[in-house]
């Protein structure tokens, strides 16, 4: 597979993300984002680990902190044997209950890897 073929691939899982799971707060979508084993790196936070604590951390993202809007854009993908690298943008748009909305912008760099022939999401860094 060559570089355009994974980038079409990760696109998908991106855009379940920004659809699914952001655009329609379906937490449970994220077992077609992560890995079972996956880890995310949030800023200013501990590590959290496994696909469960994930999805317990972005359910309190999208219901608590509002996040209402995620747009992911890729800006370089390198492939290492059975893992894809990628590093992106993110524009984020947020709407806390009785706040007014607000918009961030974060850099992000995730490990893919493939399961259930998928590529997921394995390890995921983010900041602003």
């Amino acid at each position: 597979m060559d570089i355009a073929e994974y980038r079409e691939k990760m696109q998908e899982t991106n855009r379940r993300f920004e659809e699914q799971v952001v655009g329609r707060g379906n937490i449970a979508a994220l077992d077609m984002v992560y890995t079972a084993d996956a880890c995310i790196l949030p800023p200013g936070a501990e590590m959290i680990a496994g696909r469960e604590a994930i999805k317990g951390f972005w359910q309190n993202v999208v219901r608590n902190a509002g996040l209402k809007k995620a747009s992911l854009k890729t800006v370089q993908v390198e492939a290492h044997g059975d893992v894809l690298t990628e590093i992106g943008q993110a524009e984020l748009v947020f709407q806390a209950p009785g706040q007014p909305a607000s918009e961030a912008k974060a850099k992000y760099v995730v490990v893919w890897k493939q399961e259930d022939g998928a590529w997921k999401w394995h390890w995921d860094i983010w900041n602003t």
